[in-house]
């Protein structure tokens, strides 16, 4: 008689769906959002040559990592902070300044439950600051969470 739980098809059909589910929950446990940070997105907009890019990550346990480096700029503090877009904020993490004039987010970044709404909503930034422009000389805004508007559904 034939064993169907042994079947190579059987096997396959079983573990397809588990791969896909697995898969899902990486990307959604984690998403690298790369930003570029420029004058313009400062409130009120900044005239500046200088610029930045990097990658912040928030984690579902609303812990943060990431850096940015900026170029053009005598930078004097990074932060990220809570606003929406054209709106200033309070900062809630200080980046810290590395040899390389870039700035990281420190190992024990933790967004609150509060400032992880936020950062849902798309209402979080990272604002780079020099002597120049104390309040700000380059920003960008942190994209929204990017989710699956679709369920994923699993025939058997």
């Amino acid at each position: 008689m034939f064993n169907t739980l042994k079947s190579p098809v059987r096997m396959f059909c079983l573990m397809t769906p588990l791969a896909l589910l697995l898969a899902s929950a990486n990307v959604h446990a984690r998403q690298h959002l790369a930003i570029s940070l420029k004058g313009a997105s400062e409130t009120p907009p900044v005239t500046t040559a200088a610029k930045g890019k990097g990658k912040i990550i928030v984690f579902p346990n609303r812990m943060v990592s990431g850096s940015i480096h900026s170029s053009g700029i005598a930078a004097t503090t990074a932060y990220i902070h809570e606003a929406a877009d054209g709106e200033n904020g309070p900062p809630i993490t200080t980046l810290v300044k590395t040899a390389n004039g870039s700035y990281v987010v420190p190992d024990d970044a933790r967004l609150t439950s509060a400032q992880y709404q936020s950062y849902m909503a798309g209402k979080l930034y990272v604002n780079v600051r020099s002597a120049r422009h104390p309040d700000g000389e380059i920003r960008a805004q942190l994209p929204r969470l990017r989710t699956s508007a679709r369920p994923v559904r699993i025939a058997y």
